[in-house]
């Protein structure tokens, strides 16, 4: 029982220094939600080892915040690749047609995934576009919106 307070308490401190810093970055609400938008956006597209650069890149033309555009592409890591791409493989597919099965999950590398051709790539590709879209939509806005509520609480003073 002790350790699960422990982890709990660290938890909480762990979310605190997030909410903190993500309070502490610069621009206007608008901004970071564009930034933040854009980077999970970015995060949900196949294209392994370009994710983050492609994020700072097109921050700055698309008048978003850079630091949060880099953070949002991390929806796609390690622990989330397999499933966020399955997901968009199986929307694609459903899109489009069926494809050629996906069967070399425990091997999946950009090499096998160029192997597989067009009809894989196409469908993965639509499907990513499509899911990037609606969870950048979701997140963009939902962080707008908490932006600004915290602006105008900060902005009314107490009674």
């Amino acid at each position: 029982m002790n350790l699960l307070r422990r982890l709990g308490r660290r938890l909480r401190q762990n979310l605190g220094r997030a909410v903190d810093w993500f309070r502490r970055q610069e621009g206007s609400p608008g901004h970071q939600a564009r930034g933040l938008a854009l980077g999970v956006f970015i995060g949900c597209l196949p294209i392994f080892g370009f994710q983050m650069l492609l994020g700072a890149g097109l921050a700055g033309p698309l008048r978003g915040n850079r630091i949060l555009a880099v953070a949002g592409t991390w929806i796609s890591n390690p622990v989330t690749n397999l499933p966020l791409f399955w997901l968009n493989y199986q929307l694609g597919t459903l899109l489009m047609g069926p494809g050629p099965a996906w069967s070399h999950l425990p091997n999946f590398t950009p090499r096998n995934l160029a192997q597989l051709g067009w009809d894989f790539t196409s469908r993965l590709f639509l499907g990513s576009v499509l899911v990037g879209a609606l969870i950048a939509a979701a997140s963009g806005l939902g962080c707008w919106r908490w932006l600004e509520h915290r602006r105008r609480r900060k902005a009314t003073p107490p009674r």
